[in-house]
C-alpha cells in the first residue's frame, strides 16, 4: 500500500520524506496527496479490482475534493465508490488493431514475419491484445499454434435443453392420446439427445505430459 501511494505522491510532485530524510508514513503521503491534488487532477487506475478497502475509502474523499478518478476493471464491482461513477462500455479492439498489437510485439521481439502469417495468427487471439502479444512471442520460440487461446464462441447449452425438453413433450402427448407412434418417437429422440449431450461433455484429461 506504501509503494501504491509513494507512486502517486511522486507523479504529483508531492515530497515522500520529510525534512530529517526519513520516508512518510502512509497517512501522511494521504495528507501530502490531498493538498496538492484539485479539480485538474487527474488518477487513472488501471486494475480497479485489486483496490483494497482503505484506498477506495481514500479515493472517495478524493472524488469529494474534486479529483476525477478514472477506474477501468473487466466488469463493475458495482459497490461503494463505484455506485458513484459513470459507467462506460469499451468496444473490444478491431482486428485490424489487433493486427497492428502483433506486429508491434513481432518488431520488438526482433522477429521478421509475413502478412500472411499474421493472418494465420490473428484468430488465435481473438479481440485480447494480451493474448496477441503472447502469441507472438510462442511464435518466436518456435512453439505449435493451432487452437485459440480465447473463449469467443456462442453457448448452445440451452437449446440443447429446449430440444430435449420438447422432445419429452412429444412423448408425455403421444402417452396422453395413446398414439403409440408419437410415443415412440419421444422416446426414442429423448434418450438419442440425452445421449449425445454425454458424449459432448466427455474430456480428456486435464494434466499435461508429465504431471
Amino acid at each position: 500500500m506504501k509503494k501504491f501511494f509513494v507512486a502517486i505522491a511522486y507523479q504529483l510532485g508531492c515530497p515522500t520524506e520529510n525534512d530529517d530524510g526519513k520516508a512518510l508514513t502512509v497517512d501522511v503521503l494521504k495528507e501530502e496527496i490531498m493538498m496538492n491534488a484539485g479539480d485538474n487532477t487527474l488518477l487513472i487506475l488501471p486494475e480497479a479490482k485489486r483496490l483494497t478497502t482503505s484506498i477506495r475509502y481514500w479515493l472517495e474523499d478524493m472524488m469529494s475534493a474534486g479529483v476525477s478518478v478514472v477506474c477501468f476493471a473487466v466488469a463493475n464491482p458495482s459497490k461503494d465508490i463505484f455506485l458513484e461513477m459513470l459507467e462506460i462500455e469499451l468496444e473490444l479492439p478491431s482486428d485490424r488493431k489487433i493486427r497492428e498489437v502483433m506486429e508491434a510485439e513481432a518488431q520488438r521481439q526482433g522477429l521478421q514475419i509475413s502478412k500472411s502469417r499474421l493472418a494465420e495468427l490473428q484468430p488465435l487471439a481473438g479481440r485480447n491484445p494480451m493474448l496477441a502479444r503472447k502469441i507472438i512471442k510462442n511464435e518466436k520460440l518456435g512453439l505449435k499454434q493451432d487452437k485459440p487461446e480465447h473463449t469467443q464462441y456462442v453457448v448452445i447449452m440451452p437449446i440443447i435443453i429446449a430440444a430435449l425438453m420438447a422432445f419429452g413433450i412429444v412423448r408425455f402427448v403421444g402417452m396422453g392420446t395413446g398414439n403409440k407412434g408419437l410415443y415412440i418417437t419421444g422416446g426414442v429422440c429423448l434418450v438419442a439427445g440425452m445421449a449425445l449431450k454425454q458424449l459432448g461433455s466427455v474430456r480428456g484429461a486435464r494434466k499435461r505430459l508429465g504431471q
